[in-house]
């Protein structure tokens, strides 16, 4: 968990410090204080973009020095961080225990789940949303997918490159990276299926007061990946990118009560969907590592009745560090056991 959090220039928050604890963190304002600007500085600790996948110069505080910090020290001891600088804005810097280290390297030291109003939408969205949220879940049981989908997503960009030039290609460079896609797809393609085979595991004991989901992977991988890259060649080539591999995958969900995909479910039931996918897999990286992960929930208690609301918030004890935000401080009234409540006005913290 997060002992300590330290923003300097992001978003609209000049300087803050933060001590949650082991809990509930209750994060109330009203709109525009600032609130998912908290939760997207520790969506930052982990590989990738951030809640938002905004672009890192839209962090940096209008009127500050012109780049970020977001700083956190972890389980009482290790220090993370992460920001830019000015004269860099587009350029992400992350240290650990102050030695410089890539991003994916988060994913060693920190799993961060989020569920925000946008991903309501989760599940009539384009395959790239849901590949993206499966890759989050995959992180936290496999902190080596992030170095993985890293290199896959280099060579492939590079082989694109490559095939829609003008100059004709060198075959051999080809085959080179067909090879390390070929490598870094099957690590990525299995890291995948290990989570959705272990998350349904978790899911088949159900979860009270949410639908159960019962997750597959969609699109093949196949066995040898770099012999069928270089017979698609000219296809890919003629199509302007790779039409093959695991960056084609897509998480099929279904209602399992009702036999029915998740995107033909009603919005409530989809919430309801996502809401137990969720803390399922909480419950499996915690058993499974000893960590569970970093739970940021954006706005997730404003369109539930207080039945469900307190279905969720029972769920939710007890799983890890929980990061919650509202409007309205009596929508989180009954959150059990310790909580720390603040409240956010203009980019300041007030307890």
């Amino acid at each position: 968990m997060l002992s300590r959090l330290v923003l300097t220039d992001f978003r609209n928050h000049a300087a803050v410090t933060l001590a949650p604890g082991p809990g509930f963190v209750v994060l109330t304002g009203d709109n525009g204080a600032g609130k998912t600007n908290v939760l997207e500085a520790v969506s930052l600790l982990a590989p990738g973009r951030g809640l938002r996948r905004a672009p890192l110069s839209d962090m940096a505080r209008q009127g500050g020095a012109g780049g970020f910090g977001v700083a956190a020290t972890l389980d009482g001891d290790t220090q993370v961080g992460t920001g830019t600088i000015a004269t860099a804005p587009e350029r992400r810097i992350v240290r650990i225990n102050g030695v410089p280290a890539a991003a994916a390297a988060l994913a060693e030291w920190t799993s961060v789940l989020w569920l925000t109003p946008a991903m309501d939408r989760l599940f009539v969205e384009p395959a790239s949303e849901r590949r993206r949220f499966l890759d989050r879940l995959t992180l936290a049981l496999a902190p080596a997918h992030a170095h993985h989908a890293t290199r896959y997503e280099a060579a492939m960009r590079a082989r694109n490159r490559l095939l829609t030039d003008d100059v004709p290609a060198d075959p051999e460079w080809l085959a080179v990276l067909e090879a390390a896609m070929a490598e870094h797809g099957a690590a990525i393609d299995a890291a995948r299926r290990m989570t959705v085979d272990r998350l349904g595991e978790r899911l088949a004991a159900g979860q009270a007061g949410f639908a159960r989901a019962t997750l597959a992977i969609e699109g093949t991988c196949t066995d040898d990946l770099a012999a069928a890259l270089r017979a698609g060649r000219r296809r890919d080539a003629a199509a302007g990118r790779t039409l093959i591999g695991p960056h084609r995958h897509d998480l099929a969900v279904i209602h399992a009560g009702k036999g029915q995909p998740a995107a033909l479910c009603s919005t409530g039931e989809q919430k309801a969907l996502l809401f137990g996918i969720v803390l399922a897999h909480a419950a499996l990286v915690g058993a499974a590592t000893g960590r569970p992960p970093v739970l940021l929930l954006d706005e997730v208690a404003a369109h539930l009745d207080p039945g469900r609301r307190a279905a969720l918030f029972d769920a939710l004890a007890g799983v890890g560090q929980v990061w919650m935000t509202g409007t309205e401080a009596a929508l989180f009234a009954d959150v059990p056991g310790p909580a720390i409540r603040l409240r956010v006005v203009n980019g300041r913290i007030e307890n």
